[in-house]
C-alpha cells in the first residue's frame, strides 16, 4: 500500500517535469520579425548579404552565418524587412532579433552616423592627443611620462577630430557601428596601465559619450 501510495504521488511530478522537458524543446514552426526602412534609405539583401544606401553613403553586411530568410516587403504604407525563421529552437529563433538589429544599426550609419567621445584623463603628466591632417590616425605622447609614443591608426570609414566643446576630448565618427566602437577601444586599450596598481593609477584615454554626427533638431 505505502508502494503503491509513493508511485501515485511521484507520478504527477515527473509527467510534469516531462512536459516542460519537452515545451522546452519544442521547434517554432514559424518566426518572424519586421524592421521598417525610412523613405530616405535604400536596402537590397541577397544571399543575406544586406546592402544599405543613404544620404550618408553605403554599407554592406554579411550574415550568412545565421540560418533565416530576409525579404524586402514594399507597399504604399513604406518598405520593410522581414526577417523569418522556420523550425527554430529558442537559440535559433533568438537570430531573428540580432539580424534586425544589425540592419537596424546599418540604417542609423548612413543616416545620421555614430560619434564616440573620447576623453583624456590624467593626474599629473597630461596625456598629448595629436590627430593627424587627414583625421585617420593619432599620436598619444606623454602617457605616464614615457616618451614612447603611440600611434593609432583609424579603421576603415573612422575619422577622429578634435573636440571645440571640451579640453583633452577627441570625437571618432563614422557610419559603420564596429568599426567606430573598435576604433574607439583601440584608443582606450593603447593606454592601459601595466605593472602599477589601476586604483591610483587612472590615467588614460576613456569613453564619456555616445552620439550621433547628425544631432536631431530641437
Amino acid at each position: 500500500m505505502s508502494n503503491f501510495s509513493q508511485n501515485s504521488t511521484l507520478t504527477p511530478g515527473i509527467s510534469h517535469f516531462a512536459s516542460n522537458l519537452n515545451r522546452s524543446k519544442m521547434l517554432q514552426i514559424y518566426k518572424e520579425l519586421d524592421l521598417a526602412v525610412p523613405a530616405d534609405v535604400t536596402v537590397s539583401v541577397s544571399s543575406r548579404v544586406f546592402t544599405v544606401k543613404g544620404p550618408r553613403g553605403s554599407l554592406t553586411k554579411s550574415l550568412k552565418h545565421m540560418n533565416l530568410d530576409a525579404r524586402i516587403i514594399k507597399s504604399p504604407a513604406g518598405q520593410k524587412i522581414k526577417f523569418i525563421v522556420w523550425h527554430a529552437g529558442r537559440k535559433h529563433a533568438a537570430c531573428l532579433r540580432t539580424a534586425q538589429a544589425c540592419v537596424a544599426n546599418m540604417i542609423k550609419g548612413v543616416t545620421v552616423g555614430f560619434q564616440y567621445k573620447m576623453r583624456a584623463v590624467y593626474a599629473h603628466f597630461p596625456i598629448n592627443i595629436i590627430i593627424a591632417g587627414d583625421q585617420k590616425s593619432a599620436e598619444i605622447r606623454n602617457f605616464l611620462g614615457e616618451k614612447r609614443v603611440r600611434n593609432i591608426v583609424m579603421l576603415d570609414g573612422v575619422t577622429i577630430q578634435e573636440d571645440k566643446a571640451q579640453k583633452d576630448q577627441v570625437l571618432v565618427e563614422g557610419n559603420d557601428i564596429d568599426l567606430v566602437s573598435q576604433s574607439a577601444a583601440l584608443l582606450h586599450g593603447a593606454t592601459l596601465v601595466r605593472n602599477k596598481d589601476i586604483r591610483k593609477f587612472l590615467d588614460g584615454i576613456y569613453c564619456t559619450g555616445k552620439a550621433t554626427v547628425v544631432k536631431a533638431e530641437a
